[in-house]
């Protein structure tokens, strides 16, 4: 049987060699590249339908930004932004909804309101209940790696497989099986725009963790610096660049903002795969 992740009402979401994409969809006002943009629940529902119908397989629903620099926010309050959302888009798609958030009180009433999947961008290290939350759901989760400080000495490669390796025990420890376990290096997250390259060129190497990959480097900085594009909506082409690297890289999950380029790029890819 092909890998895949087991969602909370038993449907397969299966991980072949084409990647999955994964929408994104930010309820909040200080996202990096699209913070305010959605600022109701139908407008965030409408783009969230816009994005499924441009070809996503994942919808990723997050309420407080992860910028750098960004404001926290408390558990109410993110509740208070994405729940309305999940409710009403879990009643008008069959595709799976991911909750965007290290919370496990929101992460909880995200997979009540409909939510199949947690990402974490701090791979249950700031709030280990989360994974209890999945467990108990029977829903896939998504470990990122993150610091909270950056330091251009450290060997990136090993801050983020020892990092992730923490992870992944968190999760099993509280039931959630390694096969349900997603992993991702968090591509602009604590780490310098060389690092982040890196991370894209060595993925691969996070397949000794046994999980699947997931990238995201949809608008990041780093791609801002290397093509002089300031504003993230511009980095289009590059964010393809990137995530098809790391697609020949491993990664079977790609998190774009940019859906119908994606889309299109891997039906390319795939058919220049199977070309006889």
């Amino acid at each position: 049987m092909s890998p895949a992740l087991t969602l909370p009402d038993g449907r397969r979401l299966a991980l072949g060699t084409t990647p999955l994409l994964m929408g994104v969809v930010n309820v909040t006002p200080d996202s990096f590249s699209d913070g305010g943009m959605l600022k109701s629940a139908d407008e965030a529902i409408a783009h969230a339908e816009t994005l499924i119908a441009e070809g996503a397989d994942i919808v990723d629903i997050g309420g407080e930004s992860t910028r750098p620099g960004h404001a926290e926010v408390d558990a109410e309050t993110e509740r208070a932004r994405v729940i309305p959302v999940i409710s009403r888009l879990a009643t008008r798609t069959r595709i799976p909804i991911s909750i965007d958030s290290y919370k496990a009180e929101v992460a909880e009433a995200a997979l009540g309101a409909g939510a199949a999947i947690v990402n974490d961008v701090w791979g249950c290290q700031r709030e280990p209940a989360i994974a209890d939350v999945a467990a108990r759901f029977g829903a896939p989760m998504i470990l990122m790696h993150n610091r909270d400080s950056i330091d251009p000495a450290r060997d990136i490669l090993d801050d983020v497989l020892r990092f992730l390796e923490r992870s992944i025990a968190i999760a099993i420890a509280a039931g959630v099986p390694r096969e349900q376990i997603v992993v991702d290096p968090g591509i602009g997250f604590g780490k310098t725009p060389a690092q982040n390259l890196a991370m894209i060129r060595d993925l691969r190497q996070l397949e000794q963790l046994g999980c699947a990959i997931l990238l995201g480097a949809s608008r990041k900085s780093t791609i801002g610096q290397i093509t002089g594009q300031k504003v993230p909506a511009e980095r289009l082409a590059g964010t393809l660049a990137a995530h098809l690297y790391g697609v020949s890289q491993g990664a079977s999950i790609i998190r774009a903002h940019d859906i119908r380029p994606h889309a299109d790029a891997f039906k390319v890819w795939t058919a220049i795969g199977d070309a006889p």
